[in-house]
């Protein structure tokens, strides 16, 4: 038996409970991992509160890192003893270990600790989807990211400002502001105080943005689509502030033709081919010094109650990583 998180019914952060689990062994095609670390996102409130339901109860966590145990018949990919992390569901990894599919998980290359490779997983794969293959962010280009300074945020902000883009980015604070400038924002905006459609429109001399990445919802949706140049891209990839109402599809017509989409990495990252690739890519950005994983974080696992606290309170800043 091992510990883990699971929840018993939909809820707050209340309704976490530290529970005993058997992991069992892994059958054909699995691996059995042991946390060493484990990451915390966004999509692990929507999980716990019931705004994308899951039969209960529940394990919860969809990141982490650590090394494999035991594998199970056909499984080639990986050793027993290798280092691996992945990004990827069912959700279970607030857990001290756990059984997942060998095709999910990638080797962590000599070089990235297990703290930073379980940090930058699920982001960073969110980051890579987001600037490399939706919009292929170039030299020239002018984005604005919302929540800067969050964990998606700083590694778009950086690895955008690496291919040459000019970044701009909403925070809540003037310390949200200096850490996301220090990661390569250009134009840090506090929307608490600004109107950031107006700073935009005289950052860029009112020719606009060829793309906005918001995972803010219902706060910044409206003022996002104002941000777009003709045949702009909205790409809308979560809800922080609560989810999007029904939207008329005339709109994205009167306001200049607008592509939207509203993508997840599980899509994107849908097979073991297309998940190599795109891990290599983040890899090989953070290996060259242009990404930096900020962890600035740390919970024991077991108090994954504060961290949720946290998290929705908007009282953090980069990666946050759980420790079993």
């Amino acid at each position: 038996m091992i510990k883990a998180i699971r929840f018993h019914q939909a809820g707050g952060p209340e309704v976490l409970s530290w529970d005993d689990v058997d992991v069992g062994d892994p059958s054909e095609g699995q691996v059995r991992i042991r946390h060493t670390a484990i990451g915390l996102n966004y999509i692990d409130t929507y999980h716990r509160s019931g705004l994308y339901p899951l039969p209960m109860p529940s394990g919860i966590g969809m990141e982490g890192a650590g090394i494999v145990e035991a594998i199970g018949a056909g499984v080639t990919s990986v050793a027993e003893g290798d280092h691996v992390a992945y990004a990827a569901g069912p959700p279970g990894s607030y857990a001290e270990g756990r059984v997942i599919e060998a095709a999910k998980v990638v080797k962590v290359p000599a070089g990235v600790d297990d703290r930073t490779a379980a940090a930058m997983m699920l982001k960073g794969l969110t980051a890579q989807y987001l600037i490399r293959q939706i919009h292929k962010v170039q030299k020239g280009d002018t984005i604005l990211i919302h929540a800067a300074a969050g964990g998606v945020g700083l590694i778009v902000c950086q690895w955008a400002k690496s291919l040459g883009a000019t970044v701009i980015g909403t925070v809540g604070n003037d310390a949200k502001a200096a850490l996301a400038k220090a990661n390569g924002c250009d134009h840090p905006i506090i929307y608490t105080r600004e109107d950031f459609v107006a700073r935009v429109n005289e950052i860029t001399n009112g020719a606009k943005l060829p793309v906005v990445y918001d995972s803010i919802g219902i706060d910044t949706f409206a003022g996002s689509l104002d941000c777009l140049r003709p045949r702009g891209t909205m790409v809308s990839f979560g809800q922080a502030s609560g989810p999007i109402p029904p939207v008329d599809l005339g709109t994205f017509a009167q306001k200049g033709s607008l592509f939207f989409t509203r993508p997840t990495l599980f899509n994107y990252a849908d097979t073991p081919e297309n998940l190599r690739v795109m891990s290599e890519d983040l890899f090989s950005a953070v290996a060259s010094g242009a990404v930096k994983i900020s962890i600035d974080q740390t919970f024991a696992l077991s108090e994954a109650r504060a961290a949720h606290e946290a998290l929705e309170g908007r009282k953090t800043t980069g990666s946050t990583v759980l420790l079993p």
